[in-house]
């Protein structure tokens, strides 16, 4: 692959990822998590956790730039004694977490077009949503170097919804309205407050998701050692203001008593409301338009990198030999490309015969176990087993990042099923990443690998740093 996408390139794929339709979908979700405008502190401490997590992101992104971000991170760290168990791990759940958090814009998608189209049946829905799937599929049938400009052209729609929302949010600003907290609104000593906390966490790092997106296409990022870690952190710090400001002042226009109401307009579409209040129908049906859009950008920035992950782990032979070819003209994944793109369709229509909520819940909780704990570990075992491997970023404050993170995630799991009751998303993960431990059995006695063959250690980042020296010295 080329190394064509820059600093501002990777900043904007990955800014396109995080905000997408996620806020606008999901501040009603967090007021009814907490019950009221308190609100603010799963945006809050969501932020903090992927600050955190994000710099476990920026050290392994920047010292080992591959095609598909954790599973690289993985392969090379846990190799030594699981062989090449925790890689395809990784692969068989990504293959499902991925594409669900695709399917959330999706879902968010047809309830913003609701707004426009009042008189869409659910049946409409469905098939808009299934049209919208394949119509990201068909964009990203090219070469990165214009997937790339198309990006930053819906980066921009998107940063011109979010100015507009924040303007007609702060022109009619109610301060009282929006810091109207409820008596006992913050108990620390109390079950709920706690329970209330864990599911304000989980929808707040479900909108920070995103930030990792330009880490998935590493091999194709250039100056990697400069350009991950800074579109990491920038992405971050941008997102993490910008949400802030919009809450605020979304609770300064709409009430947060509406909010709760889920059948309410306030609850689907809370932002075409807010312009609707503040500067008139017409405005509301243009910055609807816009988050439409918005939407679309999410989708098609998280299947644009999530297309990357089986192909560089079919590549070594760390999953099924089919996802490793290229297209023989643009050189993208095609197979990785079109199953995700299944899956999300998929995601999308359970999303829509559940809820938005247990989605997030059923996404996260399979992603935190092999994913994001893993790759806390991984942190350390590289620093211990490839010393000399050469890293431009390394983690400030290191241990304490990569702890604060595992606490964060840890939180997030364990309070998933009170979180969700009656759907087990617990269990679901568990239940998913034991079909993927007997798969790889199955797959690796049928290629002759560990444990039915030799364990295979290949330090590739470390030997290309070595071989590089060597010619230089030569």
């Amino acid at each position: 692959m080329v190394r064509r996408i820059g600093l501002f390139q990777a900043t904007a794929i990955n800014m396109s990822q995080m905000v997408g339709v996620g806020p606008f979908i999901t501040i009603p979700l967090m007021v009814v998590a907490f019950g009221g405008p308190q609100a603010i502190i799963g945006w809050v401490a969501g932020a903090l956790l992927a600050l955190v997590d994000g710099l476990v992101w920026a050290e392994l992104g920047a010292s080992l730039p591959g095609s598909g971000g954790t599973y690289v991170y993985l392969r090379e760290a846990f190799q030594y004694r699981s062989g090449r168990l925790m890689p395809f791990l990784f692969v068989w759940t990504a293959m499902i977490f991925i594409p669900l958090i695709m399917s959330t814009g999706v879902v968010g998608l047809v309830s913003y077009l609701q707004y426009l189209w009042p008189s869409m049946t659910s049946l409409q829905g469905d098939l808009v949503g299934l049209g919208v799937v394949l119509a990201v599929v068909v964009l990203l049938w090219r070469k990165v170097e214009s997937i790339a400009r198309l990006s930053v052209v819906m980066w921009a729609v998107m940063l011109i919804a979010v100015v507009c929302l924040i303007i007609a949010s702060y022109t009619h600003f109610n301060a009282s309205q929006a810091f109207d907290w409820p008596a006992h609104a913050i108990q620390l000593t109390h079950g709920s407050f706690w329970i209330a906390f864990a599911s304000g966490l989980t929808i707040g790092i479900y909108d920070y998701l995103g930030y990792n997106t330009a880490s998935y296409m590493g091999a194709e990022v250039k100056q990697p050692g400069r350009v991950m870690p800074r579109s990491i952190v920038f992405s971050i710090a941008a997102v993490m203001c910008i949400y802030l400001v919009m809450q605020i002042g979304v609770l300064g226009v709409v009430n947060w008593h509406d909010m709760l109401n889920t059948n309410s307009a306030a609850y689907s579409s809370v932002a075409s409301v807010v312009l609707e209040k503040t500067w008139g129908h017409t405005a509301a049906q243009v910055v609807t338009g816009l988050i439409l859009v918005t939407a679309f950008a999410s989708v098609f920035a998280g299947l644009l990198g999530g297309s990357r992950v089986p192909y560089d782990a079919a590549r070594d032979r760390v999953f099924f030999k089919q996802f490793g070819h290229l297209h023989p003209k643009h050189r993208f994944p095609v197979l990785g490309l079109v199953a995700m793109g299944v899956v999300t369709a998929a995601g999308f229509l359970l999303g829509r015969l559940t809820s938005l909520t247990t989605l997030i819940d059923l996404l996260t909780t399979v992603m935190v176990i092999v994913q994001s704990l893993a790759q806390v570990l991984a942190v350390t075992v590289l620093r211990k087993r490839q010393p000399e491997l050469k890293r431009p970023y390394k983690m400030w404050l290191y241990p304490l990042p990569g702890i604060l993170a595992g606490v964060g995630w840890l939180v997030i799991y364990g309070f998933a099923d009170k979180a969700s009751p009656g759907f087990h998303p617990i269990e679901w993960s568990l239940a998913w990443v034991a079909a993927g431990c007997l798969a790889f059995v199955f797959w690796s006695r049928f290629e002759k690998l560990w444990p039915f063959g030799p364990k295979e250690i290949r330090e590739e980042y470390l030997e290309a740093q070595r071989q590089e020296r060597q010619a230089v010295g030569g």
